[in-house]
């Protein structure tokens, strides 16, 4: 089950610091972990994604990969989040097994989400909710997406883009399960705010 605090790793050269940053937002009680570095080559995501896992490991937390299946069946992780042009979701759910998690970036789009539950997604996320740092081109997607798509399907939905203490709130009660986090979680300085943000987040969402 996909909910609560949905982290998703920034883009850090530094396998040392990431790994800093992961197990303090661990320590502070996320849920779930997503890795996902835009900036790495397939070299460096494959040592930062085998170097996680144990910690996920160690505190229980699914760690899901983003957009390479490959990257998940090597690794052995527990499932793959892809986007609209990342790859087939049904092939996808094939090529994991019934035992893997499997998410879907849905957009602002209500049709996607009904997609990606028929051809077995796990969970669907609806971003940017909000304004984004991380993605600041990103279409909008309405709060009001969330109780429309849980009229549709039966899956968790994930609230991305812009998630703030202050507006995560506003996420929850639109009807999201979960909400993924970046900026606002990991903080470039110092790896002990991001388990008091973590921590904050979590007490949040309770």
């Amino acid at each position: 089950m996909i909910r609560g605090i949905y982290a998703i790793t920034p883009d850090e050269a530094d396998t040392d610091i990431l790994l800093a940053k992961v197990e303090a937002a661990l320590r502070g009680g996320i849920n779930v972990l997503q890795y996902r570095n835009k900036l790495a080559d397939h070299k460096l995501q494959t040592q930062q994604a085998r170097a996680i896992l144990p910690l996920c490991r160690q505190y229980q937390v699914p760690f899901i990969i983003n957009d390479s299946i490959k990257l998940c069946l090597t690794l052995d992780a527990d499932g793959l989040h892809l986007g609209a042009d990342d790859g087939n979701l049904s092939e996808a759910r094939a090529r994991l097994g019934v035992n893997k998690i499997l998410g879907a970036s849905c957009y602002n789009r209500i049709d996607l989400a009904v997609t990606a539950a028929q051809a077995g997604a796990d969970y669907a996320a609806f971003g940017a909710c909000f304004a984004s740092g991380t993605k600041p081109n990103a279409a909008a997607a309405p709060l009001a997406l969330f109780a429309q798509a849980k009229l549709l399907t039966n899956i968790p939905l994930v609230a991305i883009g812009g998630i703030t203490l202050e507006n995560v709130a506003q996420a929850k009660k639109a009807g999201a399960d979960a909400v993924a986090v970046v900026g606002a979680l990991f903080s470039p300085e110092n790896p002990q705010l991001t388990e008091e943000s973590a921590k904050q987040f979590s007490q949040l969402f309770c």
